[in-house]
């Protein structure tokens, strides 16, 4: 578990990032993918439910002992969360009510925060765009691990703490390496987040806080679904730096697998992803793909080639190479 990471600093590129001009080519060939761009209008129903289900399920786990509710919040509570964590991905493209509505994606976006426990949909909104559109920017890109993460995270054990730690290094790194003063939007989503964390403590207690807080933070850690964090941007095959995965999970989480598809077309809801590889087959099949989520994280641990250094990066415009 001591074995260091072969890797000794990122992969460092100097072309743009690929998503672009592989969007052009494919519009080329096959405009009719222009049809699939878009909101889902079944999408707010679907995101809906889940949060009324963790609502109704407070109402059960703040009766359980602390050990169920931690089973509980593995299991089952963080998995709904982590595919609220999606939803509001989904919504930060305005993919839930269309570009022409966006308070209506930035309400259902506080909406969908609530079962989460921490205020992060305005947030991930303004970070999220960047990655799309910087990919790998050394400056701007959040996604990618800091230089003092590669370095102490390179062995074996280090990976394995690291991915376990994954919540928090994706709540604090933004603040390292691109921060950002306050938004309004951020201060209204905050205090909605608050006051519905307040109301769940008063009239049911501390456990069903604790049930969705815990559920959040295991889910975005060492668990499957949790493997698309790692799957999507880290450097498995050489030359290839996003990568998709079309197993069962996307079931349950919006689509984000076909990663692919959808940083070459960010106007189409996930919903569609699997149309848009289905047309451009030729483009998608070709290219390395995940097939286990699980396998991600094994892997990760495991492969001395891949750890926290394993990403495309690119120098900010305008810095000294």
């Amino acid at each position: 578990m001591g074995q260091k990471v072969s890797r000794s600093d990122f992969e460092w590129v100097y072309t743009e990032e690929p998503h672009a001009s592989r969007r052009k080519i494919i519009l080329e060939k096959y405009p009719q993918i222009k049809k699939l761009f878009g909101h889902d209008p079944n999408f707010k129903w679907v995101a809906g439910a889940m949060v009324l289900t963790q609502i109704l399920a407070l109402f059960v786990v703040k009766d359980l002992s602390w050990l169920w509710l931690l089973v509980a919040a593995y299991c089952f509570g963080g998995i709904i969360n982590h595919s609220l964590m999606l939803a509001v991905h989904e919504i930060s493209h305005n993919l839930a009510f269309g570009h022409s509505r966006p308070m209506h994606n930035r309400i259902l976006g506080f909406i969908c925060n609530l079962p989460i426990g921490l205020p992060m949909s305005i947030s991930f909104k303004k970070y999220h765009l960047e990655h799309h559109r910087y990919q790998g920017d050394e400056a701007i890109d959040t996604d990618i691990p800091t230089l003092l993460e590669a370095r102490l995270f390179d062995t074996t054990f280090g990976k394995f703490l690291w991915v376990c730690l994954q919540p928090f290094f994706y709540i604090f790194r933004p603040l390292v390496i691109n921060p950002k003063p306050p938004t309004r939007l951020e201060i209204i989503n905050t205090v909605v987040q608050l006051t519905f964390n307040t109301l769940i403590v008063y009239f049911l207690g501390w456990k069903p806080l604790a049930y969705l807080l815990i559920g959040s933070i295991l889910a975005m850690g060492l668990h499957p679904v949790a493997g698309h964090f790692i799957s999507e941007h880290y450097m498995f095959a050489k030359g290839f730096e996003t990568y998709s995965y079309y197993g069962p999970l996307n079931w349950i989480t919006f689509n984000v697998g076909y990663h692919n598809e959808h940083h070459d077309f960010p106007a189409v809801p996930g919903s569609r992803l699997p149309e848009v590889k289905r047309i451009a087959k030729e483009f998608y099949d070709t290219m390395p793909q995940h097939t286990s989520w699980t396998r991600v994280l094994y892997d990760f641990i495991m492969d001395p080639a891949v750890g926290p250094y394993a990403r495309v990066k690119r120098r900010q415009r305008g810095l000294a190479s």
